[in-house]
Parts: C-alpha cells; sequence; structure tokens
C-alpha cells in the first residue's frame, strides 16, 4: 500500500527536521496572531459609540432616536455589505481582501473625527461595511490555514470578538475623560488596533501561499473561473445552509437586542445606570469563557445538539432572572447565566459555518449567507423589541418575546449541529 512518507524516502534532506519543524510552528504563529488581531476589530469600532451616545447628543444637538442609529446601522451594515465579499474575492483574493477590510475600518474611524453629523454617520457606515466583509473572509481564511486546528482557532476568534467589545466599551469612556471630554477622539484612538493589523497581516496578505500551515485545498486567493465557483443561489436552496443561518441570525437577535435594553430594563427595575452598565460589561467575562472553551468541546459532547440546547436555556435563564428577580447579588447570577449562554451560542454559531462547509470557498459562501441574512435580521431585533416595549409599557411581553424565539433558535441550532455538509 502506498504510504505518504514513500516520496520523502530518497530526498537528501527529510521534511521534518527540527528547523523545518520551527520555522512551519513560527509561520503558524504569526499567522494566527494575525487573525486573531482582525478579530480584535470587528467589534471595537462598533461597540465604543454605545458608551459616548449621551455625550454625542448634547454636543450634535440630535434626538436620542437618531443618536440610537449609531449603533442600529452597523448591525445591517453587517448584513447588507456581506454580500459583496464573494465577488471581492474573486477580484481582490481573500487574505488581501482581509486586510483591505482592515484599512476601511481605520479610514471609518478616522473620519468621525471630523466635526459634522455627516461624517459621523458615514464614518459609521463605512466601519460596518469593513466589518461586514472581514465578519465573512474570517471563517474562510481560518478553514483554509488551520483546518487542523479549527476548533482551537475558531474558540480564540469568537474569544477575541468579545474581547475587542468589552474593551472597546470599557475605555472608550476613560479615553473621553482623559482627552478632556472629546468623544471624538476617544472613538478615533479605535483606529489604532485597525492599523495594527494591517501592518501584522500585511506579510500573510502579500504572501498568500496556498500550501500554509493547515491548508487542505487550493489558493482561495486566486481568481477562480465561474465554472470553478460555489454559487450562493445553491446554498439559497439548501436546507444545511438554512439551518447555520436561522441560527446565526437568530443568536445575533437576541444578542443585539439584550445589549441595547438590558440596561434599560435594569433601569427600570431600580438599578443605578453605573451599575446597569457594569452588569452589562461583566456579562461579557463569563461570555468569553464560554466562546473560548465550546468549539474545542463540541466535537466530543454527544447528541451534537446538547450544547445548542444549554446555551438556549442558559441565555433563557438569565433573561427570566432579571425579570424576575432583577436586584442585589442575584442579578450577577443572571448575567453570568446570560453571557455564558450567548458566548456558547455565537461560538457555535460561527463554528458551524466552518464545519458545515466542505472547504474553503464553500465556506465562504456559506459565511456570506449566514452572516448576511443573520444580521439583517438581527437588525430587527433590538427594533422589534423596543417597538414592543413601548406598545406594552413592561417588560414581560419583551421577555417573553426572546423566550420564544431563544426555542426557535433551538431548533435552528440543532439542525446545524448534524455532522453534514452543504450540497456542493
Amino acid at each position: 500500500m502506498t504510504t505518504m512518507q514513500e516520496p520523502f524516502d530518497t530526498a537528501p534532506i527529510p521534511l521534518t527536521t527540527p528547523s523545518v519543524r520551527r520555522r512551519t510552528a513560527l509561520t503558524a504563529i504569526s499567522v494566527a496572531a494575525g487573525l486573531l488581531m482582525i478579530a480584535l476589530n470587528l467589534r471595537m469600532g462598533v461597540a465604543s459609540v454605545g458608551p459616548v451616545i449621551p455625550a454625542i447628543e448634547r454636543e450634535l444637538g440630535i434626538p436620542s432616536a437618531a443618536a440610537g442609529l449609531l449603533t442600529t446601522i452597523p448591525v445591517f451594515a453587517f448584513g447588507a455589505f456581506a454580500f459583496l465579499t464573494p465577488a471581492l474575492t474573486r477580484w481582490i483574493g481573500l487574505h488581501r481582501l482581509l486586510a483591505l477590510t482592515m484599512v476601511v475600518v481605520a479610514v471609518g474611524i478616522g473620519i468621525r473625527l471630523l466635526p459634522s453629523p455627516v461624517a459621523l454617520f458615514g464614518g459609521t457606515v463605512l466601519v460596518g461595511a469593513g466589518i461586514a466583509v472581514a465578519n465573512v473572509c474570517m471563517p474562510a481564511v481560518i478553514k483554509q490555514d488551520f483546518a487542523h486546528r479549527l476548533g482551537l482557532m475558531m474558540g480564540l476568534y469568537s474569544t477575541a470578538l468579545f474581547l475587542g467589545a468589552a474593551a472597546a466599551a470599557a475605555l472608550t469612556v476613560p479615553f473621553m475623560t482623559a482627552l478632556d471630554g472629546s468623544w471624538r477622539g476617544a472613538l478615533a484612538i479605535w483606529a489604532i488596533p485597525a492599523v495594527l493589523a494591517v501592518l501584522i497581516w500585511t506579510p500573510r496578505a502579500i504572501r498568500a501561499v496556498a500550501d500554509s500551515p493547515g491548508t487542505t485545498g487550493g489558493p482561495v486567493d486566486a481568481i477562480a473561473e465561474p465554472r470553478d465557483e460555489p454559487r450562493l443561489t445553491m446554498l439559497l436552496r439548501d436546507p444545511v445552509a438554512w439551518a447555520v443561518t436561522g441560527f446565526m441570525g437568530l443568536q445575533s437577535l437576541s444578542y443585539y437586542a439584550a445589549l441595547t435594553w438590558i440596561p434599560t430594563m435594569l433601569q427600570d427595575a431600580g438599578i443605578s445606570v453605573a451599575d446597569a452598565g457594569l452588569l452589562l460589561s461583566y456579562s461579557s467575562l463569563p461570555g468569553i469563557a464560554a466562546a473560548l472553551l465550546v468549539p474545542t468541546m463540541m466535537r466530543r459532547i454527544r447528541p451534537t445538539w446538547l450544547p445548542v440546547l444549554l446555551s438556549a436555556l442558559l441565555s433563557a435563564a438569565g433573561l427570566i432572572g432579571l425579570l424576575v428577580a432583577p436586584g442585589g447579588a442575584a442579578a450577577w447570577v443572571w448575567m453570568t447565566l446570560l453571557g455564558l449562554g450567548q458566548g456558547a451560542a455565537i461560538a457555535l454559531s460561527l463554528t458551524y459555518i466552518v464545519l458545515r462547509a466542505p472547504d474553503a470557498r464553500h465556506t465562504a459562501h456559506l459565511s456570506t449567507m449566514a452572516q448576511g441574512i443573520g444580521y439583517l435580521l438581527a437588525g430587527l431585533g433590538p427594533i422589534g423589541l423596543g417597538l414592543l416595549h413601548a406598545a406594552v409599557g413592561g417588560w414581560i411581553a419583551p421577555v417573553a418575546a426572546l423566550v420564544i424565539l431563544l426555542a426557535v433558535q433551538a431548533v435552528a441550532g440543532a439542525a446545524a449541529s448534524r455532522d453534514r455538509h452543504v450540497r456542493s
């Protein structure tokens, strides 16, 4: 029987020498560092805005509803601009496109320095567009470059998303204070990590070598002939793709709805503004832990739908607990449960994009569908929950609606968890 070792038998220098292994390991580490630096930037430019919205309202004299669009626009942009990714990938190449997204994010953040509401909103759209394309590219790049370490890399990727959002939410106001109350300067600081990401990732983008560590297929950066390119339209008729898309969209809807309205819900229960913000920030910590551990553990858990069910139950328990007993030490328990559930769901949804595609090209198209449609759906969450709260004047109906959606999310996730691929 022919083995993979035969071609090496007559080679003068074995390919498994320590020096080769060291170079391979260093290359893999540098690529992973670049990817994780990019991942940190995929929420910073958005999460940094919420804490300074009151200052923006005061200085620009705009109503709260208009200022609230600064946190809603990016979510819709994540969905709308995601659909540009397949064409951009064919034109630019996947790894080079990922570098370009960070340039766009840095420019968008920089534009918000200009003293104009148009620049503020225009820069926000640009930030959302850059992040949208990067969101789609990341799973495909991980599938290509780290096919042998998918669980680890998806865990680190999900963790980096949480860390970036938590850092931006926690540090933007201190930055504003240090800059004599300049919210523009505080927001502009978050262009620095984007520039660093460009610098770290550019060598990989220029090289764009097909046989990088963990690569198992052809070069994603090569411009494919149409006959070789998997079509997004085929995925629109694929039940596996719709299961992944439904799970991605519903968990994103739940996450952004909770992110937007839980501080208000806590304040209505008598909790101070500062404590409500602290509780929301704290929920990122258990979320980080869940996002890091779940992708590496899920392949060993049976039945495969159990992690999906647990994530939905944890989130539901957290939401119901905040509704029933929001005060005192119990609030920390509920936010712990909610953070664990949301962190697990985000990590699972991103990992299913990678696992349910047979190769990097299909991963890119499945990522386009799941995140494009998913984030458009997610953008309706904060708006719908706000309208429902205004209509009924309380939080029982909005929380009940989120719990029902969590049940639907669990069904979609269970379907996505089945070990099968989308049709090639």
